[in-house]
């Protein structure tokens, strides 16, 4: 019975902790290129993945040079994050030979209520 009382507290103590963090923390926005094999292996999917996990929100698609492209948004260190793992991580067969970021800026809410596989 006390597990059944201790886990909406927790839960609770968790939320409240992600708030107080996210809400202290500034947020940024930066645009991202991603170069190497990143179409047909599940680049955007993974990236979608990672950035819900994160708590980020933007979006990510494919362009026609064969690279993919995107915009994070989020809490600072989430968004340093999420670039260190598109540097060096991506999906599972990926190769990615370099991560460009550009238009950093901070701001003061965020654009997107989700993040986006775009088509």
């Amino acid at each position: 019975m006390n597990k059944t009382v201790l886990f909406p507290r927790q839960s609770l103590y968790l939320l409240l902790w992600k708030t107080v963090t996210m809400s202290t923390e500034e947020l940024l926005s930066v645009d991202y290129e991603v170069y190497g094999k990143v179409q047909g292996v599940f680049f955007r999917k993974y990236t979608q993945s990672e950035g819900k996990k994160l708590g980020l929100v933007g979006w990510v698609q494919n362009t026609s040079a064969g690279t993919v492209q995107g915009q994070l948004q989020g809490p600072a260190s989430k968004v340093r994050q999420m670039q260190e793992w598109l540097k060096t991580t991506g999906s599972p067969q990926s190769r990615i030979i370099k991560a460009d970021f550009s238009n950093e800026k901070k701001i003061e809410s965020m654009d997107f209520k989700d993040f986006r596989v775009v088509r």
